[in-house]
């Protein structure tokens, strides 16, 4: 659990600095949720980037509906209440950069995650910034508050 003299802000800008992978939320056929499973790299105060395969429901969605929401955990502990410990929801928009201009977010994408380099070449993977709009953070009991990008 973290301090309770540590700003919000502290304390999801830890969250992101830290991530490597999170729950992606988005907008699946005739509007129901589907969460999946990403690897994640910061790549600004506001945004994320994430390497994605067009094969993946979580990109066909996101070509769909840009809107998604990402869900970031600290460490969890051994015999410690998950839900005890601080996370994060951010309410975005992801969206797929184009091969010839997304030089920066993917050296920032395999910069985090080296292993992702034998597959980011392959034809079907785009990079996908996802832009925050919102961070709504639970770190431990009553202590709730959402934060506005800009606030990051």
């Amino acid at each position: 659990m973290q301090s309770s003299s540590e700003s919000a802000t502290d304390i999801v800008n830890s969250l992101l600095d830290h991530l490597a992978a999170s729950s992606l939320g988005t907008i699946g056929t005739g509007g129901a949720p589907f969460v999946s499973l990403v690897n994640l790299a910061r790549y600004s105060q506001t945004s994320l980037v994430m390497l994605l395969s067009g094969l993946a429901q979580h990109t066909r969605n996101l070509l769909q509906d840009d809107r998604g929401s990402l869900l970031i955990t600290s460490e969890i502990q051994p015999g410690v209440d998950p839900l005890t410990s601080a996370r994060v929801t951010l309410s975005g928009r992801a969206t797929r950069r184009s091969r010839n201009e997304d030089e920066a977010e993917r050296a920032c994408m395999l910069k985090r995650h080296p292993k992702a380099a034998m597959y980011a070449e392959l034809g079907d993977f785009a990079i996908f910034k996802f832009e925050i709009i919102e961070a709504h953070l639970v770190a431990g009991f009553g202590r709730i508050q959402t934060i506005a990008a800009d606030q990051l």
